[in-house]
């Protein structure tokens, strides 16, 4: 069985409007983005992982200290979530991503690979498990292309894949709270926090049906609340009451450099391997047989990459993407994205990037030219602390 996902036609709005936004004119609204339009609010929309969402909702400044020292609410209205239906669903879904399905536990997920035969990574996404019940999680951008590639291997099994919150009066979007005092502000708006990533709930909050998740962060609490679109505009002004702070994507998109979490079609890119992107976090070796599985276990089993993903933090100007890194001035790999966190008394520049094995070793500095002048680049073994940077 097989479905056609359609995208919610929500719309930019008033015609003024359009000349602010960085976005081409067919682009779609997150429901957060269109809520502000209709209240009057006008904030600067540029398109994220596939939609229009606010690029900024606060100082750069205050936003980045609520993500690195507090907690802020956010937009997530980007990601779309697929129910996985049908006798065959666990043993199909475990065939075509490269993380545990089968060994799900209730209330938990596990951020997977989708690859093609040759091992090379298509997509991800996250599979997550309510009882019997199977849903996947990714972003609009890689909604349509990987839905496409997922209908076709359903052929003689009993699956289908129906996309979720689309029932006309029963429109759901999601909205995250992310900072090391996220916790803190759930316990003050009485919801219930959960003390391991990859876990979630469901609670009933004032009147809302919530679907509450912690996802995968390396320097702060990752939360999504999945709300009915009814109820976004309460949500989101609790969340604000509680002690939460606006925050727009570019400062979310920086932090997520920071932690050193990699994002599809930016720093991970279609003929990448598995292995080259460093994340272990999405493959599980002992699952059985999956699709791309034996270029995998080849590597696995028989020798290492030449090139893999890093985190890094530079000292010098803000190089762009693709920015050549060089080690005793011989190319040794290239920037996949960059970001300048504007902490207070110490602004800080991280990367990721894809450097080639010698990079790895050598005791020369790493080194790369950007804005007319050169820098500095140190790889990362452990996640940066930001706590030194931001303290009064």
């Amino acid at each position: 069985m097989r479905t056609v996902y359609d995208s919610p036609r929500a719309t930019l709005g008033k015609s003024s409007l359009m000349t602010e936004l960085a976005v081409a004119t067919t682009a779609l609204t997150t429901p957060l983005a269109a809520h502000f339009i209709a209240a009057g609010k006008h904030p600067t929309l540029a398109e994220y992982r596939g939609l229009a969402t606010p690029r900024l909702l606060d100082a750069p400044e205050t936003e980045t200290e609520a993500l690195a020292r507090s907690a802020a609410v956010h937009d997530l209205g980007w990601l779309r979530h697929i129910g996985v239906r049908g006798e065959d669903r666990f043993r199909w879904l475990s065939g075509m991503v490269t993380n545990t399905v089968r060994d799900l536990a209730s209330n938990s997920g596990a951020w997977n690979f989708v690859l093609n035969a040759q091992g090379r990574i298509l997509g991800d996404l996250t599979v997550w498990r309510e009882g019997d019940d199977l849903e996947i999680t990714l972003d609009a951008s890689q909604c349509d292309p990987l839905l496409a590639h997922l209908n076709h291997f359903i052929i003689m099994d009993d699956v289908e894949l129906i996309p979720l919150g689309q029932e006309p009066g029963a429109e759901e979007t999601v909205l995250g709270l992310t900072g090391p005092a996220a916790s803190q502000v759930l316990t003050r708006m009485g919801l219930p926090t959960l003390p391991e990533p990859m876990t979630a709930t469901r609670i009933e909050y004032n009147g809302l049906d919530l679907c509450l998740r912690r996802t995968w962060g390396t320097l702060a609490e990752h939360y999504e609340l999945w709300t009915p679109i009814a109820g976004i505009t309460r949500l989101w002004r609790n969340l604000c009451t509680a002690g939460a702070t606006p925050a727009g994507f570019a400062a979310l998109d920086a932090f997520r450099i920071a932690e050193g979490i990699p994002a599809y079609g930016v720093d991970i890119a279609e003929r990448d391997l598995p292995q080259e992107t460093s994340q272990t976090r999405a493959l599980h070796f002992n699952k059985g047989c999956y699709l791309g599985q034996e270029i995998v276990e080849r590597i696995r089993s028989r020798g290492n990459v030449h090139r893999h993903l890093h985190a890094l933090e530079l000292d010098g100007p803000l190089p762009a993407s693709g920015t050549e890194i060089l080690l005793s001035g011989a190319p040794a790999g290239h920037i996949t994205s960059a970001a300048r966190l504007p902490l207070p008394r110490s602004p800080r520049i991280f990367a990721l990037a894809m450097l080639k094995a010698e990079a790895e070793t050598h005791s020369e500095p790493l080194t790369f030219a950007a804005e007319g002048s050169t820098g500095t680049a140190r790889i990362l073994a452990t996640p940066p602390s930001l706590s030194a940077a931001t303290s009064s």
